[in-house]
């Protein structure tokens, strides 16, 4: 199993933890799990999450 399932598991257990039910927590069940899966996809190296977080250098 590598890091972007395991990541993917572990935001979507996050959510389950913080639903209440209805639209709501399914809308954050989604976000949680794609951050989860965002950071394991980084830690694969699928994706650079620190160009996005590195400035322009603008100015």
């Amino acid at each position: 199993m590598n890091n972007t399932v395991v990541g993917l598991l572990a935001g979507l257990l996050l959510a389950l933890a913080g639903i209440l039910g209805g639209f709501a927590g399914f809308v954050f069940a989604v976000m949680l799990g794609g951050i989860g899966m965002a950071i394991g996809a980084h830690r694969d190296g699928h994706v650079d999450l620190g160009a996005l977080l590195r400035s322009r250098g603008r100015g």
